[in-house]
């Protein structure tokens, strides 16, 4: 059995998550711009393709270019690669059909999930007090939906009811990924997860060009983008590299129903850049509903540092091992 490559650094792992979102947030600007010319399994390939250089500089200056991309997993990996590139894509189609700060606020479903998939499939202990925490995040969640799901509308109204049905499934899927991580993390260097997933997104995004050939479809049909949009979509790829290293890292120092509700960062970051750069202003409706899945991300951390304290306090007070209490 391999031997763990985990551990508990709960200060490391938060900074590098918040570093992640923050970056994320950027990145999807700059998609949603790029997207206004560009379909989204094209700016998934640019998004995957251009993060190699910074995936190898970072293997360069960690002394892991030759041993950090061993996986002891493989197929994990060909998942991991399915669930993120799927996951991207939706969110990328998202973000070309609806305001940042909407695919932000139902992109807060992600921690939800994670959450309940941490408990199904990892085996995290979650009590009804954080359980319930899920469930006003939940309800927060379906307030910002509800007024995309409204019966009847024009065509605009429809695609945006589409945008948001893609960003809640990319949301389940970013979930399953997150989840997943935390698995690979058990065995294999951060190196070959980054790596490897930049390598089937890569090629999985590239099938979709063939498919725009034989589909006439403008959603899938890629185009030859100009200058400045070439300049965006690199620049996705550059910022969505450092990104995704830092936020496979802070798997490998905290668990993740912890690290989980930080996402809600995203929301400071979103409105900021979305009134900024596309005088994009959140209606009622995505501020109450973020604002209930935020005190749902709050709630589920306080209850992790009270539990952390109750394991400390636990462990102190034990006996040694094989010693009589």
């Amino acid at each position: 059995m391999a031997a763990t490559m985990t551990e508990h650094r709960p200060g490391r792992a938060i900074a590098l998550k918040l570093g992640a979102v923050f970056l994320f947030t950027v990145m999807a600007a700059v998609i949603k711009i790029a997207t206004e010319t560009v379909p989204a399994g094209q700016a998934v390939f640019f998004r995957s393709f251009f993060a190699f250089p910074m995936i190898i500089l970072w293997l360069w200056q960690r002394g892991d270019l030759r041993h950090g991309l061993k996986p002891s997993n493989l197929m994990g990996h060909v998942w991991r690669g399915i669930f993120g590139t799927t996951a991207m894509g939706l969110t990328f189609g998202g973000l070309s059909l609806l305001p940042l700060p909407e695919v932000t606020a139902i992109g807060y479903a992600t921690p939800l999930f994670t959450v309940i998939f941490a408990v199904l499939f990892l085996g995290e202990r979650v009590r009804l007090f954080r359980l319930s925490a899920v469930a006003v995040g939940l309800i927060g969640v379906l307030i910002v939906l509800y007024p995309r799901f409204t019966i009847g509308g024009d065509a605009v109204s429809q695609m945006a009811t589409l945008g948001a049905l893609m960003v809640l499934g990319a949301s389940i899927m970013r979930a399953l990924v997150q989840v997943h991580v935390r698995r690979l993390v058990q065995t294999d260097s951060t190196a070959a997860i980054v790596f490897f997933f930049s390598l089937t997104a890569t090629g999985l995004s590239f099938m979709t060009l063939p498919l725009g050939m034989l589909v006439d479809w403008p959603a899938l049909t890629w185009v030859m983008p100009g200058l400045q949009v070439s300049l965006l979509l690199i620049c996705s790829g550059l910022i969505g590299g450092v990104a995704q290293i830092m936020i496979t890292s802070s798997f490998r120092f905290g668990p993740v129903s912890m690290l989980a509700p930080f996402d809600y960062a995203s929301m400071i970051f979103a409105t900021l850049i979305g009134w900024l750069v596309f005088s994009e202003i959140p209606t009622p409706a995505i501020l109450i509903g973020a604002g209930l899945v935020m005190t749902g991300g709050v709630l589920i951390i306080w209850r992790e540092r009270q539990l952390g304290l109750d394991r400390s306090k636990s462990k102190a007070s034990s006996p040694p091992q094989g010693t009589p209490s």
